[in-house]
């Protein structure tokens, strides 16, 4: 199952055949995003600021855009 994980993981994060970079970074990126992302969903609906949500989904998917195409 942690194999399959790991996996399912370095897919989403490289797009390609063999990686060129750290991918224990790219994981750890992914994540640490993802759990940002939430928190700031929630942070921002506390504070009555849901207006900024799409925002946080913009920067989100632009961050992950460049982790998996933008390396030389």
């Amino acid at each position: 199952m942690a194999k399959q994980l790991w996996k399912w993981l370095i897919y989403l994060t490289n797009n390609e055949e063999t990686s060129r970079h750290e991918q224990q970074f790219d994981v750890a990126f992914l994540i640490i995003n993802t759990i940002a992302l939430i928190a700031g969903v929630f942070m921002f609906i506390a504070a009555n600021s849901a207006e900024w949500i799409p925002v946080l989904f913009i920067e989100y998917t632009w961050a992950f855009d460049n982790m998996r195409n933008n390396r030389s």
